[in-house]
């Protein structure tokens, strides 16, 4: 399972004890607000996308939601979510646990402006019910993180 291999990635930096699992579905950002007791803007998001044959994530605050026109200039195509089969396939992760931690060699990490409001912020680990506290500084250090972009709207208004 997902969760497993993360925990596995987590373990060489000693933080695999952070990683927390709920009795209850983490799956979308509401849910994961609630089993986290926390705002649903503090939960990052992690979308798939597809751009010139090869899987892409963004992490993004909960609250927000891709602005097409942004993205188009940032990727230079319009914005293609992958499909479920696809996200587990060349992810690594099934959607619902969808996280930036110990994906598949050719999947390029992006985090949105819109995490850099917040001190500390919850994606996911793997699975439909798990989730990590971090920092945006160890957000950037333990995903597969390449660049930060701004491609989200109606965070910062």
């Amino acid at each position: 399972m997902a969760i497993e291999k993360v925990k596995e990635y987590f373990k060489k930096y000693n933080m695999e004890n952070r990683v927390q699992e709920f009795e209850v579905s983490s799956a979308t950002v509401e849910l994961a607000a609630e089993a986290l007791h926390c705002e649903p803007c503090r939960i990052a998001k992690t979308l798939s996308f597809m751009v010139d044959g090869h899987p892409i994530l963004i992490v993004a605050a909960g609250d927000v939601k891709i602005d097409n026109p942004k993205y188009k200039a940032q990727f230079g195509t319009k914005a293609k979510m992958l499909s479920p089969e696809e996200a587990e396939t060349m992810v690594g992760h099934a959607v619902g646990g969808v996280c930036p931690f110990a994906v598949n060699d050719n999947v390029t990490v992006y985090l949105d402006e819109s995490l850099k409001r917040f001190e500390t912020v919850f994606p996911a680990c793997g699975s439909s019910n798990s989730a990590i506290e971090l920092t945006m500084e160890e957000l950037e250090q333990y995903s597969a993180f390449h660049a930060w972009i701004d491609v989200c709207k109606k965070w910062n208004k």
